[in-house]
């Protein structure tokens, strides 16, 4: 078998690209998906098949051309090729039939052998992969088959082949924009995302190195792990070696995902971008209850470095608590725990934490949890985010940068302010937000952002990490409402404990 050409027109402009999105999008919102959160993840397993039999038809030609055997993860009729091009045998016998044969056949047979390639004895790590991106497509979503073959054929001419490079953004680029949409207005995925700028700069300043090992325990659809492949495989060059890009593309990224919703979306997103064999883990990452680790194998319990934005808020229960040492319901508390414990000697991290954490100085294992860090680890910078900088994603919790080494206690740290800058849905944060921290950064100076403090002075201050700027004069109360609410709770039980007092004094 030969690469067959793809014959459909070429996009040669970003708008191009965006319209034949949105009319495979437009599409799937007439035919039952009404919302991102439901047109998005029946895009991804689509697009992901196509985009994995042009990848192996180009394998074969390459392996024939060197006189190697290229074995293909899929077989006839299973293979995009087969069902779903218009020219496919497979494809061309199910519109002869009868109506609805090609709706059965992609519900009936197809679904269930492709969820099912995990099960081979032999399945090989990309057998696996598509297994657990169709693991909860369980029937197809949009509501016809005439529907569904239009999707497809668009589907079908929005390739890699098909779009011109030289002006436009590759199609990973394009299928991120998409999921974006997924933390839109009326969408309950924004808690997936972390905004592009944020993830850029926690990888810039944390620089990963080839050779290290990266992991993110609550991945999302893959921002942090995929700008981490990019930073590497950029810093690599085009002097990098076949050995280095295996490297990179099958021994260098680890995730983990609890969403059932999201970890098939991470994984074709990663395999988008050219990560050949993702290590993602589905399950709870602080119960370690697993729904599947089959790409997980060998994967290492410690890591050089760990970029994450763990979720804001959650509550756990006791199940995920008798892990830790310091025990809490916050989601966020029990994953710093397991942050630091999961890095190498040495090894380092960029974390997104919201400001509750480190104000709170009234719950023990908030406190603990605090001390472990700066006993364990070299707190060397923290950066003060705007409120605004997460409304994007659906959130408008103030969220704080921390950037950590692990082997020696921290001695002082380095804080940067960026919270007085305006930011919201149409004026997000932006990479010349971050150029004076970037500039500061390597010899920690002191400017009007900038400032350090001593460990003893966060000892004094029972462990309150908070950036207060001593160079900004405030007009006003600017704690987060959080904040506020807990000391007029803590102020009104002194009041109640005071007229108590009082009362007994007085009968």
């Amino acid at each position: 078998m030969t690469a067959k050409k793809n014959h459909s027109k070429k996009l040669t402009t970003q708008s191009s690209v965006n319209s034949a999105i949105k009319s495979i999008c437009d599409i799937m919102r007439r035919s039952n998906c009404a919302s991102a959160l439901q047109y998005v993840p029946e895009l991804t397993w689509l697009l992901f098949l196509r985009i994995l039999d042009e990848r192996e038809m180009r394998e074969i030609d390459e392996a024939k051309a060197v006189g190697t055997e290229f074995t293909p993860s899929l077989t006839s009729p299973y293979r995009w090729q087969d069902w779903a091009a218009p020219t496919g045998a497979k494809r061309r016998q199910l519109q002869n039939s009868t109506l609805g044969a090609f709706l059965h056949f992609v519900n009936d047979q197809l679904l269930p052998h492709l969820r099912g390639l995990h099960e081979h004895p032999q399945a090989t790590a990309r057998q696996k992969v598509i297994s657990e991106i169709l693991s909860s497509v369980e029937r197809v979503r949009i509501d016809t088959e005439r529907n569904l073959l239009d999707v497809i054929d668009k589907v079908h001419d929005l390739t890699d082949q098909a779009i011109d490079p030289t002006h436009v953004f590759p199609l990973s680029q394009v299928y991120e924009g998409l999921l974006l949409k997924m933390g839109e207005k009326n969408n309950d995925g924004g808690q997936f995302f972390t905004p592009r700028e944020v993830i850029r700069i926690l990888v810039q300043t944390i620089n990963p190195r080839y050779g290290e090992t990266i992991y993110d325990p609550c991945c999302g659809t893959g921002g942090f792990l995929i700008e981490a492949f990019k930073h590497l495989r950029d810093t690599l060059g085009d002097q990098a070696t076949a050995d280095q890009l295996e490297t990179l593309s099958h021994r260098t990224l680890y995730g983990r995902e609890k969403e059932n919703l999201v970890y098939p979306i991470a994984l074709a997103n990663l395999v988008l971008h050219g990560v050949d064999e993702p290590h993602l883990w589905h399950g709870n990452t602080l119960t370690s209850n697993e729904v599947y680790g089959g790409l997980f194998q060998n994967a290492g319990t410690l890591y050089n470095i760990i970029l994450t934005n763990p979720p804001f808020g959650g509550k756990e229960g006791p199940e995920a608590q008798t892990r830790f040492a310091y025990k809490t319901g916050a989601t966020q508390v029990l994953f710093l725990q397991h942050v630091i414990d999961s890095l190498k000697p040495g090894g380092r991290c960029g974390i997104v934490l919201d400001e509750g954490l480190l104000f709170r100085t009234n719950e023990t294992a908030f406190v603990q949890t605090k001390r472990k860090l700066l006993d364990e680890c070299d707190l060397w910078a923290l950066v003060s985010l705007p409120s605004g900088a997460f409304v994007n994603a659906g959130a408008g919790v103030k969220t704080n940068l921390l950037f950590f080494t692990r082997g020696q206690p921290t001695q002082r740290i380095w804080y940067f302010d960026l919270s007085d800058i305006k930011v919201g849905k149409k004026s997000p944060l932006t990479a010349e937000h971050f150029a004076p921290f970037l500039q500061l950064l390597p010899n920690r100076e002191d400017s009007d952002r900038s400032w350090t403090v001593s460990r003893a002075d966060i000892e004094a201050r029972g462990y309150d990490l908070k950036a207060v700027n001593p160079h900004r004069k405030t007009t006003g109360d600017e704690r987060p409402p959080e904040e506020i609410l807990e000391a007029i709770e803590k102020h009104g039980l002194e009041v109640a404990n005071a007229l108590k007092e009082l009362r007994a004094v007085l009968v």
